[in-house]
């Protein structure tokens, strides 16, 4: 039983998933985002439980790739495709519009990502690329953008260049060599954790400050953190 209660609360992440998409696809994207925070929160609360109860398992580890396609491959192509539609005033009641199917490239892009970080060895403490919780956290922030047409940025966020253009750069970034720290602590000490410590005060900051735009200017910060990081070490 010990060894079932991490299992039961990732998948509690795939089903938050499922009904993300869902309401994704019906244009309620509040909804939406409500069950992505619930996804997340899963996804951090699943692998915490495990290391706490010393139940880690190869089947968890299966488990929680799995869901995360769904909660963090498939919603945030889906987010882009509905995002398109609205862009290009598509129909959506006609099947699938091409012009906007594009934005399931993101999707692929995830289940790459999620099948090499499965045998990598490299990726124990950080990251190789960019995880997929953090390229969702920044499309739910374009769609809360727009749904609430964020100091008025509505008409910026339904530009295809720029949803074309975040489409192409989230890819590369999943599957890029670049390190990138990752958030979940081991110790809440703050030596070792300092970049971790720093990032969650600044995302408080944020929020309260710039509200839902802060979702993707934080993931846009932690990128050019990231990147900045691996160039001066490189060098």
């Amino acid at each position: 039983m010990r060894q079932g209660i991490p299992n039961i609360v990732t998948l509690l992440n795939l089903f938050c998933g499922c009904a993300a998409v869902v309401s994704i696809l019906n244009h309620q994207f509040v909804p939406a985002f409500y069950f992505l925070f619930v996804a997340g929160l899963a996804d951090y609360g699943d692998g915490l439980l495990a290391r706490s109860l010393g139940v880690n398992s190869p089947l968890g580890k299966e488990l929680d790739s799995l869901a995360d396609m769904v909660s963090f491959g498939v919603a945030p192509g889906a987010i882009l495709y509905m995002l398109l539609n609205i862009s290009f005033d598509l129909p959506t009641d006609g099947g699938v519009q091409w012009l906007a199917a594009p934005g399931f490239i993101l999707s692929l892009f995830a289940c790459l990502r999620l099948a090499k970080f499965n045998i990598d060895t490299r990726q124990s403490e950080n990251f190789l690329g960019l995880n997929t919780p953090a390229a969702t956290i920044f499309v739910t922030g374009l769609m809360l953008i727009y749904e609430w047409d964020t100091l008025g940025l509505r008409s910026l966020i339904l530009q295809p260049w720029l949803l074309y253009s975040t489409i192409i750069i989230l890819s590369l970034l999943l599957v890029a060599e670049i390190p990138m720290i990752s958030f979940k602590f081991k110790s809440f000490q703050w030596k070792g954790n300092e970049p971790r410590f720093i990032f969650l005060i600044l995302s408080v900051i944020l929020l309260v400050v710039f509200k839902e735009l802060a979702f993707s200017l934080l993931i846009l910060l932690y990128v050019l953190y990231s990147v900045t990081q691996h160039l001066l070490i490189k060098n």
